[in-house]
């Protein structure tokens, strides 16, 4: 049986206001559907949320789409707070993407918060 790897994920812009979170099968792919505003009047494309500042990992698509729905009822405080725990910088995950990069290293380095 093939394995499935699914991700929440939350963007925002240089100002990190507003915040959007997602959630999709290639955090790669998708973060780089965003950075070029694929759909163009859509609301990241609007706002410039192109800035990945947050990502969790799944195996099953139900637990990561209950995950992006207690995350999109949480304060933003609270989001504010998931963020720096994993993210305390604000960096963008993503602007090395593209490039060759190692997943797995940024996953365990997720984990290991």
């Amino acid at each position: 049986m093939k394995e499935h790897t699914y991700y929440v994920y939350i963007l925002t812009n240089a100002t990190r206001r507003p915040f959007y979170t997602g959630v999709t099968s290639s955090v790669v792919s998708r973060t780089d559907q965003h950075k070029q505003k694929i759909v163009e009047n859509s609301y990241t494309a609007r706002y410039n949320l192109s800035r990945l500042v947050y990502f969790e990992q799944y195996q099953y698509v139900g637990d990561a789409i209950r995950r992006e729905k207690q995350l999109k009822n949480w304060s933003r405080k609270k989001k504010i707070a998931l963020i720096e725990a994993m993210n305390p910088k604000w960096d963008d995950l993503g602007r090395e993407w593209g490039k060759p990069i190692d997943l797995a290293a940024i996953i365990a380095a997720q984990k290991k918060t």
